[in-house]
């Protein structure tokens, strides 16, 4: 299973008002392991910061003058989420801009003609991020665990014990980073060995912090096939205790397939 998890950093809050995305940040699990592979771009919005959310980000206009812009990575972009499930805290928000953008192709002034129909840019043949991606809310799944609590990725860390000291403002993929583990401390994926019956595994309760690590730079665990010769002396084996427990040997039951 591919997963992304995702975060944007824009000019404000409301795409409908004209506001851009001037930052998307990306990681990718496979199979929930961090694979290393990451998407991250910087963007030109053609209109100012607010004052607000640049108090947020701290990404200037000046900063964004030489970035490209959306419709210059959309491409690139896309072919990174497609087919993936998207995991973001606040998924309307971000899901919003970037569909926003994406209907923005082929139709803002000096980027396509509407008529242009087979240009690759053009909104028509990207639709919107359902139309490519399953999208996973953290944030409506954190109400769901913690119900009447904050819940925003900040007291979230704090729950699960990540470490988040590096966060003095936000940054799409530093919080998407941030996120993965939040995620798979939150969906039980980061629980430690439970030897003491004092925690649920499934339920995202850790006591030591979550390690952020890529799990490219470890070696795969060898797997070892069992030989023929060692199968039948391991038949041999149950065959003689369910001789001496009158039949009730478990590993023999009809419904285990021991030749496999």
């Amino acid at each position: 299973m591919r997963q992304i998890i995702l975060d944007t950093e824009t000019t404000g809050l409301d795409p409908a008002r004209g506001h851009r995305i001037i930052e998307i940040g990306c990681v990718e699990l496979v199979n929930r392991r961090l694979t290393g592979k990451h998407y991250h771009q910087y963007l030109q919005p053609d209109r100012e910061v607010e004052a607000g959310a640049f108090e947020v980000h701290g990404i200037s206009d000046k900063f964004l003058e030489d970035k490209p812009r959306f419709s210059d990575v959309v491409n690139e972009f896309m072919a990174f989420i497609k087919g993936a499930e998207l995991i973001i805290h606040n998924a309307p928000f971000d899901v919003g801009f970037i569909n926003a953008e994406l209907s923005a192709l082929g139709v803002a002034p000096g980027i396509l003609p509407p008529a242009t129909l087979a240009h690759p840019c053009a909104s028509q043949a990207y639709g919107k991020v359902i139309d490519h991606c399953s999208v996973v809310d953290t944030l409506a799944m954190a109400r769901q665990l913690h119900p009447g609590q904050k819940n925003n990725l900040d007291a979230l860390c704090k729950r699960y014990n990540i470490d988040n000291s590096q966060r003095d403002l936000h940054g799409a993929l530093l919080d998407a980073e941030i996120l993965a583990d939040v995620y798979l401390a939150m969906t039980g994926g980061q629980a430690t060995l439970l030897l003491d019956g004092l925690q649920e595994r499934g339920r995202g309760h850790v006591t030591a912090p979550v390690a952020r690590q890529l799990d490219a730079t470890r070696p795969r665990l060898r797997v070892i096939h069992v030989q023929a010769d060692e199968l039948a002396l391991h038949v041999q084996r149950l065959t003689a205790i369910d001789k001496e427990s009158g039949g009730n040997c478990l590993w023999k039951k009809d419904d285990l397939n021991l030749t496999n």
